[in-house]
């Protein structure tokens, strides 16, 4: 679930919003499934009953807003400084990516303040979020499209007809190039950082079991015992009531993540127009206004594939909005299922002497898998990224291939005249483009 959210919400009281680390726990246990194994693109930190201090009512109106302005600034300050702490959370979103708010009780909104409150933002926010105006316009444009493509064919005057699909033909050939080549120098890159991973971790990982399977020895052993219990009968994972969760499988898997983080945060940005692999995405084009000058008699085909360029490229973004966290979630998963028989061995250990049996059956798998489970998952990921790369071509291919094929290979003269309605929808479809509602949050 935390992987579909696009924007997630943390609430406190503003009298310990930036000391409630319990809340920064939970984020930096789950940041990796909101950042790169995730799509979230906002953070939003809500400061709650910002109108409530001790002498509330000492204070005239006046002095009362003075106050609580100051406490509201204070506050966010405080929050943004704990924010920038949090080293791991940075890898997987920039500052942009997190807002502090200040909302008030309703004892504010009485007091005749609420001018000051921000829960009006919050609420165009949300509004932002039910994005009614992008999928009226997918609609409209998909409509417009084929009602182009129908009147187009009724024409049978189409002299330059073969000419402009030999250049649609080159300038398809030529994006496709342009996408391949792009996933191409992502997946050397990604094997570049993967391979430094693989060595770190076999370095490490040795130091990492230890601090975690021997915990400092604040209290006896009967509390990790039932810790370490728990988590192998789990597959790896413990998750207290009320305490962060601990996942051995993220801790083995670390270095290989950290060392990809950056650069895939920088290929899959959750939030950044450029859009994923370097902007080739959004970028794709068949430069069919161009070609419309040049060839205006199969101006409505043209137009028809202009509006399936625009949906390849809205089902791209789709497509590597999901397998990307395919990818990233790949190097987890390998050791999740390469630690599996390992934790069901430890698992079985009862008795006297359980805890040692436990943590002597993970050293020994972790020792003897070592040097062949990190590898085990920088390749998974790689393959997840090929994978990737292939579904992106071949839906690129395979739908713009298609529409050439109708829109200009198609004649048909019983096909009725929707002249008028094309006019319609055209006008409709303008006006969307050139009056969008606030970008999507």
């Amino acid at each position: 679930i935390v992987g579909k959210c696009s924007t997630v919400w943390i609430v406190a009281e503003i009298t310990r919003a930036a000391a409630e680390k319990e809340c920064w726990e939970i984020l930096e246990t789950a940041v990796s499934l909101l950042g790169n194994g995730g799509e979230c693109q906002h953070i939003h930190f809500i400061c709650t009953k910002s109108d409530q201090f001790e002498d509330f009512r000492d204070h005239t109106a006046e002095s009362r807003l003075a106050v609580m302005l100051q406490r509201n600034m204070n506050a966010k300050e405080a929050v943004r400084t704990e924010f920038s702490k949090l080293k791991n959370v940075k890898k997987h979103f920039n500052e942009d990516c997190f807002e502090v708010f200040t909302v008030s009780s309703k004892e504010f909104l009485k007091g005749g303040l609420e001018e000051n409150s921000e829960i009006p933002k919050l609420q165009k926010f949300l509004q932002g979020l039910n994005d009614c105006h992008s999928e009226t316009l997918n609609y409209v444009s998909g409509a417009y499209g084929i009602l182009s493509l129908i009147q187009g064919s009724r024409s049978t005057d189409m002299v330059g007809k073969k000419g402009v699909y030999e250049d649609l033909e080159r300038n398809i050939n030529s994006q496709l190039e342009l996408i391949r080549k792009a996933t191409e120098e992502t997946y050397s890159v990604f094997e570049k950082c993967l391979n430094e991973g693989v060595e770190k971790s076999k370095r490490d990982v040795e130091k990492i079991l230890k601090k975690f399977l021997h915990p400092p020895k604040k209290s006896k052993n009967r509390g990790f015992h039932r810790i370490l219990k728990c988590l192998v009968q789990n597959g790896g994972i413990y998750k207290p009531k009320k305490r962060r969760e601990i996942n051995l499988n993220m801790k083995l898997t670390s270095s290989l993540t950290t060392s990809i983080d950056d650069e895939f945060k920088n290929t899959f940005p959750n939030k950044e127009k450029s859009g994923p692999f370097n902007g080739v995405i959004n970028k794709f084009s068949l430069d069919t206004e161009k070609l419309k000058q040049k060839y205006n008699d199969v101006e409505l085909q043209l137009t028809f594939l202009k509006t399936e360029e625009e949906k390849i490229k809205s089902e791209l973004n789709k497509i590597i909005r999901n397998g990307k966290k395919t990818v990233y979630n790949s190097l987890t998963k390998t050791i999740e299922e390469t630690m599996k028989e390992c934790y069901k061995d430890a698992a079985r250990c009862e008795n006297k002497g359980a805890l040692n049996n436990m943590r002597e059956a993970i050293e020994k798998h972790v020792q003897a898998s070592k040097d062949t489970m990190f590898e085990e998952a920088k390749k998974a990921m790689l393959d997840e990224l090929h994978r990737l790369g292939e579904e992106i071509l071949e839906a690129v291919e395979s739908t713009m291939k298609e529409s050439l094929e109708f829109s200009l290979r198609t004649d048909d003269l019983s096909i009725p005249d929707v002249s008028t309605e094309l006019q319609l929808v055209e006008k409709l479809y303008h006006a969307l483009k050139s009056n969008p509602v606030e970008e999507k949050a």
